[in-house]
């Protein structure tokens, strides 16, 4: 059902905010950002990077913003949504190519609708975009604290997430995985946790993994062995908090599970 509204009125926006169309290699990306109203720091603002940036873009500045307020405030960041030029919350193709390694249909469980798997594979790609592209031209326009850059994935973002710490860990100092696909392939990102090394000079990284406890069993079981895995192997490099948030699923989860990582950001020394 279409309404029909008087032609004076606006399209709401967020005060700060600006968006724009950035290419890699023919695919076009929808980058949306918000600049805090307030003097960089002398060490440049801090920067949460969001994969599926239509779906999560706005939660998250509006609560970035929130906590910049009050007795209490956080110190304000600038808020980076890495989305596609499209209305909808989530573009299936595009973010199954971009958020993955590749996988044969034999290394896939049977797709719960009976559908072949889309197209995948292209995270290596991606992440380079993000790096080469996309962070040198934040950089040119902003103040940005190298050392103080965030991460933030859901669902296949999440597998995303965990994929850039163990093989890119210099690109971020903070990770922030919210209910990750860990399933993908046959859990070949146990693989990647093995193989996880910092080279010399790197700090150690943080990592904050979140799900719902109404998720999928062998979403939650997954996660919990990954964690416990992440936890024997590599104490000494990441630091690792694991919430299973209460009551909720693999979509309700992202509203406690952003505000946690907000806090949990601004009070990481990194």
């Amino acid at each position: 059902m279409q309404y029909k509204l008087d032609q004076s009125l606006q399209p709401f926006t967020i005060p700060g905010t600006v968006e724009w169309m950035l290419n890699s290699e023919n695919r076009k990306y929808r980058i949306m950002m918000w600049i805090p109203d307030s003097e960089a720091p002398k060490e440049g603002f801090p920067v949460y990077y969001l994969l599926d940036g239509n779906a999560i873009f706005a939660t998250f500045t509006e609560a970035v913003r929130m906590k910049a307020t009050g007795p209490r405030k956080q110190q304000p960041a600038v808020v980076v949504g890495i989305g596609y030029p499209s209305d909808t919350p989530f573009d299936t193709k595009r973010r199954f190519m971009d958020y993955t390694t590749f996988a044969n249909p034999d290394e896939m469980p049977v797709h719960k609708q009976g559908r072949n798997w889309p197209a995948n594979g292209g995270v290596d790609q991606f992440l380079d975009f993000i790096k080469d592209i996309l962070m040198p031209s934040i950089a040119s326009h902003i103040n940005i604290n190298q050392e103080r850059q965030a991460l933030f994935g859901h669902s296949l973002g999440g597998f995303c997430t965990l994929y850039t710490l163990f093989t890119r860990p210099y690109m971020f100092q903070y990770y922030a995985a919210g209910s990750p696909s860990v399933w993908w392939k046959n859990n070949v990102i146990t693989h990647y946790c093995s193989q996880f090394n910092l080279r010399e000079g790197l700090l150690k990284r943080r990592l904050f993994i979140g799900i719902g406890s109404d998720e999928h069993d062998h979403m939650v079981k997954g996660n919990k062995e990954l964690s416990s895995l992440l936890t024997a192997q590599h104490q000494d490099k990441i630091d690792l908090t694991f919430t299973c948030f209460t009551g909720e699923n693999h979509i309700s989860v992202l509203l406690p599970f952003i505000s946690r990582v907000i806090r949990d950001f601004q009070q990481t020394e990194i």
